[in-house]
């Protein structure tokens, strides 16, 4: 019988990692007994991914609300510190402002607006027009905004994150201003020394506060980014892609996952004498058409990854050949026609009309949100997610 199904993605159930668990052996046990229980071969080219929740984890890749004080107030002198274009977050901000909090003695948060990087929204567009603010040009102190704007509680959570935050920095006995600017340099009108908060505008964040004369500026991958024995550390991210773990500690982005990948695709070679893609995955990158959140508040959708998922998808758009190329055909003529056109592509179809309407995205990305959407952020407890049939195409 003709074949059928095309790429499936399985959500794998994992035992519950705790620190020092030796994740390159659990996961390769994990995909063998999958294997096993499904009565399925891996093929050259399947998938594995894990959440880099597991990873850092396993190696107990955790720092505490002290530890970010420590390095904030060692790093800044741990007075007036600007502390601008965060994300609106409980999970992935909130311990970090703890932390910043209480290693310096006054905050100037400086908040997005209307929304932030990654589209939590303050306010929405309609309102905003409504108020006749101009978010480009307009400061607005605390008090402008509440005057313009009121309570401002988010679509999903509820929550007043204005409020929420002053609660935090007030919390740690600091002293809390908030302003409302989209501009870099308008933090310079109170303060010299900035931390900047946002992802994966940071480098050019940093960039213009220090060409406009800013005395230090940080950005949190520039925050416990040093080994250390005493405590988790990232020395490529520091503090970026972190999560709130408890009231007082936090879990960080995880380190050598390189590493981690290539030695899981050598054990599962060794046992299968096929040779998989292994990968970690944070947060997929994908827009919600609701709350208009983009969901990439990691760094990097995957922070490691074997070679073979390198670069991005180079695929034919199969209704452009049946529309054009193949326009007279149909049945079994159409098909073989197509899948010989897919079987002779060219090697870089980058400017072919053949390609138009193709995402032109990493691999790693796409695998990624859909490792992301698979697995959830909840109780599903599948950490760990096989691929089949990714680079299948209708030739095959």
């Amino acid at each position: 019988m003709e074949r059928i199904v095309g790429t499936t993605v399985r959500g794998l159930r994992a035992p519950i990692i705790r620190k020092g668990d030796d994740l390159s052996e659990l996961v390769t046990k994990l995909v063998m007994d999958f294997l096993e229980s499904e009565h399925l071969q891996m093929q050259d080219r399947d998938i594995v991914a894990m959440t880099e929740s597991i990873v850092a984890r396993a190696q107990g890749n955790y720092a505490s609300v002290d530890d970010i004080a420590r390095d904030v107030r060692d790093k800044t002198g741990g007075e007036t510190c600007g502390v601008i274009f965060p994300i609106l977050s409980r999970n992935r901000f909130a311990m970090i402002l703890k932390g910043i909090a209480r290693g310096v003695r006054k905050i100037v948060l400086m908040l997005s607006y209307p929304a932030d990087e990654v589209g939590n929204h303050l306010i929405y567009l309609d309102k905003l027009d409504e108020s006749g603010v101009n978010p480009w040009t307009d400061v607005l102190s605390e008090l402008d905004f509440r005057t313009a704007f009121g309570q401002a509680k988010h679509t999903f959570t509820g929550v007043d994150y204005v409020q929420y935050y002053r609660s935090i920095i007030e919390g740690e006995g600091c002293e809390c201003e908030v302003v409302f600017a989209n501009n870099a340099q308008t933090i310079l009108d109170y303060t010299k020394t900035v931390i900047n908060c946002d992802i994966h505008t940071r480098k050019r964040t940093k960039r213009i506060l220090l060409q406009a004369g800013a005395d230090r500026v940080l950005s949190l991958d520039e925050i416990l980014s040093e080994p250390s024995d005493a405590h988790g550390y990232n020395e490529e991210y520091g503090l970026l892609g972190s999560n709130k773990s408890t009231e007082e500690e936090v879990k960080l982005f995880p380190r050598d996952s390189k590493r981690l990948v290539e030695g899981i695709q050598t054990k599962l070679h060794e046992l299968t004498g096929k040779r998989p893609e292994v990968m970690v995955y944070g947060d997929g990158a994908f827009k919600d058409p609701v709350g208009y959140i983009w969901e990439l508040a990691d760094p990097v959708v995957s922070p490691g990854y074997t070679d073979g998922l390198e670069g991005t998808p180079n695929e034919i758009k199969i209704k452009y050949l049946a529309d054009n190329n193949f326009r007279d055909l149909s049945g079994t003529e159409l098909k073989a026609a197509i899948a010989n056109h897919i079987n002779h592509k060219e090697a870089d179809l980058t400017g072919s009309m053949e390609s138009q309407g193709t995402t032109p995205r990493r691999l790693t990305d796409l695998i990624g949100s859909l490792c992301d959407l698979t697995s959830g952020s909840g109780d599903k407890g599948t950490p760990v997610i096989y691929i089949q049939g990714y680079f299948d195409n209708y030739s095959k």
